[in-house]
């Protein structure tokens, strides 16, 4: 179906309509990706290195695509990724959920989104919580238990940040607060942007900037600066602390941005029942490998002990098609429904959620496989080299 006004084709023309919408320091805050860029690059790069084995004759003329993940039912292999401060859309997490529900795939929200896990729970009941390592035990431990009584059924821990904000394309500048000052400090890039500003005008205000999933019992919620100064001064988790957030959680825990085999064996071994081999989509340590490369050598290590997921540079279905055949048993997707969401708000993340059904369910034709559970590491070729482990 070729572009119109309402819809895109592809996720790519999605990016390019976000581009054209957004103010400049939001899309830059989108691209992101630390120092080079280079494991941000390599995320997306390294899926056009993997290419297919299909078949002719014999295909199915229908093909499944639901499975479960962490005990969810889903209608296909993908889940929305966490992702924190959004000023995309002044609806936020709880449109992204709605679309999340409308097309029947789960979500995760982060403990750094814009909307509280009370209204996002309202929206969707196939709701994961994650969560960085910020703060003591006790307040770690009363904000999960908050998201379970928002109704989250699963809890994700990010583990993969390492502080890195240096991009050499330059980072966008980001205000603690929208105040007078920084109003018309930010003015011109805003005011080039009129749609973006309608958006949220007609809505009733302006991107707060404020982290209301890290406030309890009443608490006035912080900023942005104030939530991620709280983060890096807490000592940083160990294994320790993994299996005890995990104790006490006592459901669906998954632990998001292992790379290496032996971290995902060290995941096992303190009770996870998934595993993310994640990067955090470039934002921490450049240089990393793309994340489907790690993806095989985590899978050979834990077998089917845990579930594994993958998230990092799938902007088509056939690029959920070929983690699978490596092993994962779902995808995780970030900056695709974030430039869904800012080109047509819930509409657009359905679209970018429709985009990749379609292309998966296509993948499965050319392959020959009545369903993905069929999908083996024999229906993809690899060249010399791509994985690391």
């Amino acid at each position: 179906m070729a572009s119109t006004r309402d819809w895109f084709e592809t996720v790519e023309e999605a990016q390019h309509r976000a581009k054209k919408r957004l103010p400049r320091s939001v899309y830059l805050a989108l691209v992101a990706g630390t120092e080079k860029g280079l494991t941000a690059g390599d995320n997306v790069a390294a899926f056009d290195e993997i290419t297919w084995r299909p078949h002719v004759a014999d295909l199915h003329a229908k093909r499944e695509t639901a499975t479960t993940v962490m005990g969810q039912e889903v209608s296909m292999p993908v889940l929305v990724s966490p992702t924190g401060v959004q000023a995309v859309h002044p609806d936020g997490e709880v449109a992204v959920a709605r679309a999340a529900a409308a097309q029947d795939v789960a979500m995760g929200l982060s403990s750094f989104a814009s909307k509280p896990v009370e209204e996002v729970g309202a929206a969707h009941s196939k709701l994961f919580f994650q969560m960085y390592w910020v703060g003591s035990r006790e307040t770690i431990l009363a904000r999960a238990e908050r998201a379970r009584a928002a109704g989250a059924k699963g809890l994700i821990m990010t583990l993969d940040w390492s502080f890195a904000s240096r991009r050499d394309w330059g980072s966008p500048p980001i205000p603690d607060k929208i105040d007078l000052k920084n109003a018309v400090k930010f003015a011109p890039e805003v005011l080039r942007k009129p749609r973006w500003l309608a958006t949220y005008l007609r809505s009733g205000g302006i991107p707060e900037l404020s982290v209301p999933n890290l406030a309890l019992g009443g608490e006035e919620p912080p900023n942005f600066f104030g939530a991620y100064g709280e983060w890096m001064g807490t000592p940083l988790p160990t294994w320790e602390d993994v299996a005890w957030l995990r104790q006490q959680w006592g459901g669906p825990f998954m632990l998001k941005g292992i790379t290496r085999p032996d971290d995902a064996r060290r995941a096992v071994d303190a009770g996870a029942s998934a595993i993310s081999v994640s990067t955090h989509g470039g934002n921490n340590l450049d240089g990393t490998p793309g994340a489907i490369r790690s993806l095989p050598g985590v899978v050979d290590a834990v077998g089917d002990q845990v579930e594994v997921v993958m998230d990092g540079g799938v902007r088509r279905g056939a690029d959920v098609v070929k983690a699978m055949a490596l092993g994962a048993r779902a995808v995780m997707i970030g900056r695709a429904y974030l430039w869904g969401m800012a080109a047509g708000g819930e509409r657009g993340v359905q679209n970018v959620l429709s985009i990749i059904r379609q292309g998966i369910d296509e993948a499965l034709l050319g392959l020959g496989k009545a369903s993905v559970h069929d999908l083996t590491r024999e229906d993809v070729v690899l060249p010399p080299n791509f994985t690391r482990d």
